[in-house]
């Protein structure tokens, strides 16, 4: 393990809060782009220093700060990365910092929306102060070695998103913003609830800050009644952020209705944390008891993929129709991690970058048209729009295939593994098991191409709508945000193997797999 000589991992959050601030305090005395550059350099900050890390010590190594914050009962308080984590840590960095750019022009016709409501929203300085706050906040969900730890940033991811969708968001906002507080909050509340139960007997670390080693089977020796009470209640919190099916309910109101820069974060930053915990703590935690919980895990991943994708063939609004786009996806994570093995698991990390993304780049394809055709969504009122909006056509293009895994794009690669781990684990549960499992993945994937491709049919080709006919080029400050990720996501697909050797190692070796 790389002891560094000071606090570098911190300050990726510590700065973007300090940004936040000036922000905040700075109020209507900086301009819109001034605040758009301080808060994306913060941000970008923390892409640097992933980067930069990961090219001098190697994705090998699990590098952590120098300082372990001990308090009495609740364990250590450390921050590290290794190879489990640089992946989303990489794409929670660039996506936020990206979107961060891409606010300036969108928030500035969502500002002239709600002033023509006679609704005075929160200055620029506040949006950017919640907008940071919540970006940062994600980051430290993924550093933490503690279980406490990561409650409280999950918590501080909660508070910032509630206030952005209540203040800025469309419909009845304050209503869906307390939904989504509800849901989320008793999911992390429940996560807490199994956290204390095994904190308070085995300790609250998952992770020895020390020496970088996962804790593996810490919880297993808890009494047999309090132990899959613990895990289940960990799971179920966990499932409740991820949005699979069951516990979805708050999603599509939520992520249809936030404006669009945050939604461009909730759905392939915020939820697929949940997935990844699911991972790095539980897994950790119940290596052995979990092992019976994952047949109806791999099951219940199935069944949200295919829900989630019937459910996002019907949409007629184009930010729903993403919203529950997402809820499939989140089921290709949970089937990473139900086959308890080093392809799925790998597939699941990379394919959480991947779905960023993909995902970020078509919420702001949403929220371009939003912008360009007067805020339209309804996706039985457009077509033909490539002839209008070209640049924003094919960047569309390109975000689903990243979701839907067609090459040059990591998503070929994270669901490869993801299929392969499914099939290898269908296939050593029983003969007879891999038949159904092997239909239910054809269906999945066979749902996500259709709702894809047949959405850029409706809205891209075919005969251009009288209406639209004056619609004018996308301006070039919402694109280029969209261009940097799309061009990031084909990076990764060509870079994917200095990635994903570390990550397979790292799973065999600290994740016992």
């Amino acid at each position: 393990m790389i002891v560094l000589n000071y606090p570098l991992i911190l300050s990726t959050v510590v700065v973007p809060y300090v940004a936040a601030f000036v922000s905040w305090v700075s109020g209507n005395r900086l301009s819109p782009k001034a605040h758009a550059a301080l808060n994306f350099a913060s941000l970008a900050y923390g892409f640097a220093v992933f980067l930069a890390l990961s090219c001098t010590y190697g994705l090998g190594q699990v590098v952590r700060d120098p300082e372990i914050y001990s308090i009495p009962t609740l364990g250590r308080f450390s921050f590290l990365m290794d190879a489990s984590t640089f992946p989303a840590l990489l794409s929670i960095s660039l996506v936020t910092a990206v979107v961060s750019l891409y606010s300036v022009p969108y928030m500035k016709h969502r500002f002239e929306e709600l002033e023509k409501d006679g609704i005075k929203a929160p200055s620029w300085g506040s949006y950017f102060l919640l907008y940071t706050l919540f970006s940062a906040s994600m980051v430290g969900c993924l550093l933490g070695t503690n279980t406490i730890e990561f409650y409280i940033f999950l918590e501080l991811t909660l508070v910032p998103s509630f206030l952005l969708i209540a203040f800025y968001g469309y419909g009845d906002r304050v209503r869906i913003a307390i939904m989504y507080l509800i849901w989320t909050h008793v999911g992390a509340v429940l996560f807490l609830l199994g956290a204390l139960s095994v904190g308070f007997v085995s300790g609250f670390d998952f992770i020895n800050p020390s020496t970088g080693e996962m804790l593996l089977g810490l919880g297993d020796g808890l009494p047999a009644s309090t132990l899959y009470v613990a895990m289940w209640l960990m799971v179920v919190g966990l499932l409740v952020k991820v949005a699979v099916f069951g516990v979805h309910m708050w999603l599509p109101y939520a992520h249809a209705e936030a404006p669009t820069p945050v939604s461009a974060l909730l759905s392939p930053c915020l939820i697929g944390i949940g997935a990844l915990m699911l991972l790095r703590i539980v897994y950790v935690l119940f290596s052995s008891a979990i092992q019976t919980a994952s047949p109806l895990l791999f099951v219940w991943a199935l069944i949200t993929m295919i829900y989630g994708g019937f459910m996002a063939l019907v949409q007629k609004d184009f930010k729903r129709l993403l919203a529950y786009s997402s809820i499939s996806q989140m089921g290709y994570l949970l089937l990473g991690l139900a086959s308890m093995n080093a392809f799925g698991m790998s597939g699941m990390i990379l394919h959480y970058m991947a779905h960023a993304f993909g995902k970020a780049i078509l919420f702001m394809t949403a929220g371009t048209l939003i912008v360009m055709l007067h805020g339209l969504r309804d996706i039985t009122k457009m077509g033909g729009l490539s002839s209008k909006l070209p640049y924003t056509g094919g960047l569309a293009l390109i975000g689903f295939m990243h979701i839907t895994g067609i090459p040059p794009t990591l998503g070929l690669w994270s669901e490869y593994l993801i299929v392969r781990g499914a099939i290898e684990y269908s296939m050593k549960l029983s003969p007879s098991y891999f038949i159904p499992s092997f239909i239910g993945l054809v269906v999945a994937i066979g749902l996500s191409t259709a709702y894809a491709f047949l959405t850029m049919k409706k809205v891209f080709y075919g005969r251009l709508p009288e209406g639209l006919k004056g619609a004018v080029k996308a301006k070039r400050d919402l694109l280029l945000p969209m261009g940097l990720l799309a061009a990031a996501g084909i990076l990764s697909f060509i870079l994917v193997g200095p990635m994903l050797d570390p990550l397979m190692e790292v799973l065999e070796a600290l994740y016992g797999l």
